[in-house]
């Protein structure tokens, strides 16, 4: 089949007057994935700083470096925040000020989102015996940097901004397999172990010094309503102290309870007292011994 471009082209443009639920033209720009995954390493600079460098750090130059960055990562935010907002508004009237206030106010968030952050690498560290120091922690463990973006993107959420706050949590998906919404409220000391696989929805609440494992989903049910359940809690509630082990599915908006531990593969759709383990029943594996292909010597 030969390359003809001008046709590729044309049909492409012919696309793009049928299926135009999956085009944006004529329309105000809307934030640039690229320009938000570059805030996203920006932002992780800053919050652990001298781990994502390729220089050395030095009490000398530390508040210079800072500085740059903080100024950076201001401006380029203030310009998607203004493009997030605007595709949400029928009027450009306001959105510079609204813009700038919100960003500042973020900004003048992250030394609390460096405490919280402080108690999950703490959790990390204390609860894996794996982990070699809080260094190991930061450099070398998924869950720790889906955690941490996904709590500046709670900030904005809270703040009914859209797209971006969605936009950064994706941007650790991609990086980490592990799927947080930004709308999920979360305690400290919080541990996500191996992490692949693991999906926590958006109107999960989590409470202190839970721990999961790799492949746990906190999920809502399925159900035909679809947008009209949009502000409802369709998602678990885990209080304090939980731990949740491998492929454990919760379903719904359900109350585990304190100090309740979760066994792999389960399958939740009730809420579970404090003080309860929840696993599978004993399953049997049958051992036997594999025929001898034909030909072969007999062990």
């Amino acid at each position: 089949m030969p390359c003809d471009q001008t046709a590729i082209t044309e049909a492409l443009i012919r696309s793009y007057q049928t299926e135009g639920g999956i085009n944006h033209l004529e329309g105000v720009d809307l934030p640039s994935k690229c320009a938000i995954s570059a805030l996203c390493s920006d932002l992780l600079q800053i919050i652990f700083p001298g781990f994502y460098e390729t220089e050395a750090l030095h009490a000398g130059n530390l508040s210079c470096r800072i500085a740059t960055r903080v100024e950076k990562i201001t401006t380029g935010l203030k310009g998607e925040v203004r493009r997030s907002l605007a595709h949400q508004s029928e009027s450009p009237d306001g959105l510079d000020g609204k813009s700038h206030r919100l960003v500042c106010q973020f900004m003048h968030q992250l030394p609390e989102v460096r405490r919280l952050l402080s108690t999950d690498v703490k959790a990390a560290f204390d609860g894996d015996p794996a982990a070699g120091s809080y260094e190991e922690v930061i450099l070398a463990y998924p869950g720790l940097e889906a955690i941490a973006i996904q709590r500046m993107a709670h900030l904005l959420y809270q703040e009914g901004l859209p797209l971006i706050p969605r936009m950064m949590t994706e941007w650790a998906h991609n990086r980490t397999g592990i799927d947080i919404h930004p709308g999920a409220v979360i305690g400290t000391h919080f541990f996500i172990d191996h992490g692949t696989g693991v999906v926590i929805g958006e109107t999960s609440v989590i409470g202190s010094h839970v721990k999961l494992y790799q492949g746990v989903g906190l999920v809502a049910r399925s159900l035909s309503a679809g947008q009209r359940l949009k502000g409802k809690n369709r998602h678990p509630k885990l209080e304090d102290h939980v731990t949740i082990y491998a492929n454990a599915t919760i379903v719904g908006d359900i109350t585990i309870g304190r100090r309740s531990t979760l066994g792999a593969n389960v399958f939740v759709t009730e809420d579970v007292p404090s003080d309860r383990v929840v696993a599978l029943d004993e399953v049997k594996h049958q051992v036997r011994t594999k025929p001898t292909p034909a030909g072969a010597a007999a062990p």
